[in-house]
């Protein structure tokens, strides 16, 4: 895939690693291209239900590669950052568009473009040292496409305060806020995590598929609109032979 990220399959889970240990799994134009390719790979795989993102050595992801931001320092042109950040805002819409559930498992630092696309996953799993940030605002910055993920995922208030305040906020802080779902023990953390991601192979791929889109497509819809788009994959799920046969195997057991 690339030297840049190491991509496995085994029991249904494809485990995307963020592999530059020694950059603290810096993002750079390689590795978010990497990502791309290994989701596309993933999602062409009928044997895979889940995806997962982790980090190799001491942190999941501790942002942009140094490199890049020696290049903002030096003044790269417009077209230059525009290319730059295009290509990370495209993988963020390509992650929310794949039809299968992508999980990020943190642990120690996810700051900065690293809690972006710790963001970016339908769901966090966080180590009880993890510790997240958006400390962008420090260097005069702005994580400008992470805050379209953070204000659906906390609300206003929540997303303003973490972006405006570049604080890092602890795995535990985390939980609370609802930016991770689950926070488990450094000991327990690889046991723990990879029993919630065998859980979505014993689900039907096509009611996840169907499940996702219909969350991240009612963005933007009334009330009315979400209502009658959810009437409609309710007809398109009792056609699908998974609810079929989930629907006949109950009725079965309600009948012994």
């Amino acid at each position: 895939m690339s030297t840049r990220l190491a991509y496995t399959v085994s029991e249904g889970i494809a485990r995307l690693t963020l592999n530059r240990p020694d950059k603290r799994n810096a993002l750079d134009a390689e590795m978010v291209a990497a990502l791309h390719r290994a989701i596309d790979e993933a999602e062409r795989d009928p044997d895979v239900r889940v995806i997962s993102i982790q980090g190799a050595g001491s942190d999941f992801c501790a942002g942009a590669d140094l490199a890049q931001l020696e290049r903002i320092a030096e003044g790269a042109g417009v077209l230059e950052n525009l290319d730059d950040a295009t290509a990370l805002g495209e993988l963020f819409i390509r992650m929310r568009r794949a039809q299968r559930p992508i999980v990020a498992l943190v642990h120690g630092n996810a700051i900065a473009g690293g809690a972006g696309l710790a963001t970016a996953c339908d769901i966090i799993l966080a180590r009880e040292d993890a510790v997240f940030g958006y400390p962008e605002v420090h260097l005069g910055f702005v994580p400008a496409m992470v805050m379209a993920l953070l204000r659906r995922t906390l609300g206003e208030k929540r997303a303003f305060e973490l972006v405006a305040r570049g604080e890092r906020i602890t795995a535990a802080s985390a939980h609370e806020l609802g930016l991770a779902n689950a926070v488990y023990p450094r000991e327990t953390f690889d046991e723990e995590t990879h029993a919630y991601l065998r859980g979505f192979t014993a689900r039907s791929a096509s009611a996840l598929r169907l499940t996702k889109r219909l969350l991240y497509g009612m963005d933007g819809m009334s009330f009315e609109e979400a209502i009658a788009r959810g009437a409609e994959v309710n007809v398109l799920a009792r056609s699908t032979e998974d609810c079929r046969q989930g629907v006949r195997e109950f009725l079965a057991r309600r009948g012994s």
